[in-house]
């Protein structure tokens, strides 16, 4: 047994469809701007440009169901939908005809943002991680595995919040291809298992309010339920 000098971290995981076992998470990549809709919608190119990640903190998991806390110093709280991949292998460099023999599984995940603080560091040239990392961030579904439902590349991903859609897209839309996100994410570091991928959100981003309840749900993958406090 080892002796710590202060209490260890309990290892953030998330459910698996199927399993009493659960995924540990060891680390949060996320791409941005990955639909083309909403690169405009950010002021971004729609153009292919090389993908660019930015990470969230693997404790900044939620599991689908629970309170997401309002965070403070914003007045400006904004949902993201995405489809999540979970990896099962790692490496790096691997080649993008090999990618997807490195995932275990997909998720449905919400990157939550605060998009004042957000807009703040993009004007003073500043990271993100105050307006992407911070506590319970990353509400994310249970994992389904690959070996269940194949490797989704199209069908409908949307959020609602109280019953309204808000964000509407299709897989089939995402600019960088997974098997090209695995294929570049593992150039620029190495991929471990219990990584997570969040691969871009459609455009309709916008702000969710306390008492609100968003529904997200990508096709064939599952849905996330995520009451705001």
């Amino acid at each position: 047994m080892t002796d710590y000098v202060v209490e260890a971290p309990a290892i953030p995981t998330l459910p698996v469809k199927g399993s009493d076992a659960r995924f540990p998470v060891r680390r949060i990549y996320c791409v941005g701007r990955n639909y083309a809709a909403h690169a405009v919608e950010m002021g971004g190119d729609p153009d292919k440009e090389p993908p660019f990640f930015f990470m969230k903190n693997p404790n900044n998991i939620l599991d689908s169901g629970k309170t997401f806390p309002y965070p403070p110093r914003t007045s400006d709280l904004h949902f993201e939908i995405e489809l999540v991949v979970a990896l099962g292998k790692g490496g790096s460099d691997i080649p993008v005809d090999q990618a997807l023999d490195y995932i275990y599984g997909y998720a449905v995940g919400i990157d939550m943002t605060r998009r004042d603080l957000q807009s703040e560091a993009k004007d003073m040239r500043r990271p993100w991680e105050v307006s992407k990392a911070f506590e319970l961030s990353a509400p994310c579904s249970e994992i389904v595995p690959a070996a269940q439902i194949g490797h989704p590349t199209d069908g409908a991903i949307w959020l609602d919040v109280d019953g309204a859609r808000r964000q509407t897209g299709d897989l089939n839309q995402l600019i960088w291809k997974v098997p090209e996100i695995i294929a570049h994410l593992s150039a620029l570091f190495e991929l471990a298992p219990g990584d997570l991928i969040m691969t871009g959100t459609p455009s309709g981003v916008g702000a969710v309010q306390k008492g609100e309840t968003m529904h997200g749900h990508v096709a064939g993958v599952g849905d996330i339920q995520t009451p705001v406090a």
